[in-house]
């Protein structure tokens, strides 16, 4: 095979890997179910009774951007959160360290919300054993309407209560810290009803599928997975768990619905994660579903196992939620297993050490772009050697091409005898065309690895470079760094002289191929566009300097054979 054809498989390959990419994001195979029950078999039954008395709590939910009923208001650090006291339910929370979108710096991003016809909210409530008995429907009060983290203080505890008329109260605790996107919430049934009640705690998220951001193409901005993640316990009694995700899309078709011990579940989507954190030791159902109605027609869930609670006694259920950006490398400490929020596909083994360098360049630099320039000099540089060999597998080639079209033109259509003689030239000549193959293929890896880092990492997600490049995780509006990529790839093909070694269909793809891309590189992020375009610089930078060498050692040859 010849290493002009290898060129065509690699660009063919990016290619692939993008449509891949973009298949995955709407059609992704969903995570099998797995039905795992608990220790015991009781204990999942009551799990499941629990389940379907908590699922009356969304009966008569409220429609998004309607409500009138009193919220309490609270602010820490990182957090603005807007409790309604109508079941104690977390209506909206905005996070104060991101942004809507780089022209509206000022209006911070809502990642749970009720406004503009949205609705992704998350409601927790105790279950009985045959209705819930706190939900949506209970009417909790509040000692303050807001509540603010103090300066210099570590915590906030921001306490409700409801009173049912049948004897029983549950209070309800939202406990925020201080540098954190963790709420812990207690839920504590008090029961004077006069008799035993079966009761567990639960925890829903629900949503409508969230809009596309700006930014069409494969990359826009809600791109990625979107739907629900579960540290899933392989089996019962197994400490090994593993991570499963299922789109929204394949929940309009099936339900998940699993029981286990400890683990957690989450909804997704590009950049950030909200979920429900249960005490690992205690027996738990993750679900989720489709709900027939269409103001909040997904929905993930945590619901515990049934117990006893007396009467003249009380009982807490704990549990924890993280609302917030998946942050790389500061995961780990949230959840075991929530580090595999960090969605780097098959080659996150590459990629996450590649995050780790950008992220040492960015303490350097304090700039993102700065830091993918350093991070692409530094990657070419560890393949320096594999490209030298590229480079002058490709300059040879140049060389032998007007013999290469000599025999084209003796052979013709002739396919067989013209693959014939060129290996005979090649093996003449001591040249293996194969040598400028593999370090590219080497190398995809690599690249493709940079390519999920660039994308999915949320630090780089509206972050400025220089001039016109203000937003790295958005395309070019000016569409300038395409075309200066364009422009490099085709005067490194002007530069390898590959063309001229060609039939006339590979050099017109080949010819083409700049155009495509340049096309396709429209709609991808500036961060994603800056790798490639220093890339192709540093390509043809080595490929002069090592051209020249050949030529001067060439050179060199010639006047010592005359001697």
């Amino acid at each position: 095979m010849e290493n002009r054809r290898m060129v065509l498989v690699a660009f063919l390959g990016l290619f692939l890997f993008l449509l891949y990419q973009a298949w995955e994001t709407d059609y992704a195979k969903p995570a099998q179910t797995q039905q795992s029950g608990n220790a015991s078999g009781v204990a999942a039954d009551a799990a499941g009774k629990a389940s379907t008395a908590a699922a009356g709590a969304t009966d008569v939910a409220p429609a998004a951007g309607t409500l009138t009923q009193q919220h309490v208001q609270v602010q820490t650090d990182l957090l603005m959160v807007d409790i309604a006291l109508a079941g104690g339910e977390i209506r909206r929370v905005e996070l104060s360290d991101y942004s809507t979108d780089k022209k509206h710096p000022d209006q911070k991003l809502a990642l749970l919300d009720d406004r503009n016809g949205e609705l992704f909210t998350l409601l927790s409530g105790i279950a009985g054993s045959e209705q819930p008995l706190s939900s949506n429907q209970s009417s909790f009060t509040s000692p303050q309407a807001a509540y603010k983290l103090a300066d210099g203080a570590a915590t906030l505890d921001v306490p409700l209560e409801y009173t049912d008329a049948s004897g029983y109260s549950v209070r309800k605790v939202f406990h925020f810290k201080r540098d954190s996107y963790e709420i812990g919430v207690t839920q504590t049934l008090v029961n004077h009803s006069g008799k035993e009640l079966q009761a567990a705690s639960f925890l829903r998220y629900q949503r409508t599928p969230p809009p596309a951001e700006a930014g069409p193409g494969f990359m826009h901005t809600a791109g990625g997975f979107l739907g629900i993640g579960v540290y899933q316990q392989d089996k019962p009694g197994s400490s090994d768990y593993a991570y499963k995700k299922k789109a929204f899309k394949d929940l309009d078709k099936a339900e998940y619905d699993v029981k286990q011990t400890g683990g957690w579940i989450a909804m997704l989507q590009k950049y950030f994660v909200v979920a429900v954190i249960p005490p690992p030791d205690q027996a738990a159902e993750f679900s989720g579903k489709k709900n027939p109605s269409s103001q909040q027609p997904y929905q993930a869930q945590y619901t515990g196992v049934l117990a006893p609670v007396a009467d003249g006694t009380e009982h807490s259920y704990d549990s924890r939620l993280y609302i917030g950006p998946i942050a790389q490398g500061k995961m780990e400490g949230v959840a075991p297993g929530f580090e595999l929020t960090e969605d780097y596909g098959i080659l996150k083994s590459v990629a996450k050490p590649l995050f780790w360098v950008l992220s040492q360049y960015h303490k350097l630099t304090g700039n993102w772009g700065w830091s993918i320039i350093l991070l692409t000099l530094t990657v070419k540089a560890l393949f320096f050697k594999l490209s030298e060999a590229q480079y002058r597998s490709t300059a040879k080639m140049k060389k032998f091409s007007p013999r290469i079209k000599e025999l084209r033109e003796r052979f013709g259509d002739d396919r067989e005898r013209l693959n014939k003689a060129m290996m005979e030239l090649y093996k003449k000549e001591g040249f293996n065309p194969l040598a400028g193959c593999w370090p590219l293929l080497v190398q995809m890896p690599v690249f493709f690895a940079l390519y999920w880092v660039l994308a999915q990492s949320v630090e780089l997600r509206q972050a400025p470079f220089i001039l016109w490049m203000q937003d790295l995780s958005g395309p070019d509006q000016y569409y300038i760094l395409p075309v200066l990529y364009g422009i490099s790839m085709w005067v490194q093909q002007r530069l390898s002289g590959q063309s001229a070694t060609m039939d006339p269909t590979q050099a017109k793809m080949m010819n083409i191929m700049p155009i495509f891309l340049t096309g396709l590189f429209l709609f991808f992020p500036v961060g994603l566009v800056l790798y490639w375009l220093v890339s192709n610089l540093t390509n043809i930078l080595q490929q002069w300097v090592i051209a020249r060498r050949l030529e001067a050692a060439d050179l060199k040859k010639g006047e010592l054979v005359k001697k």
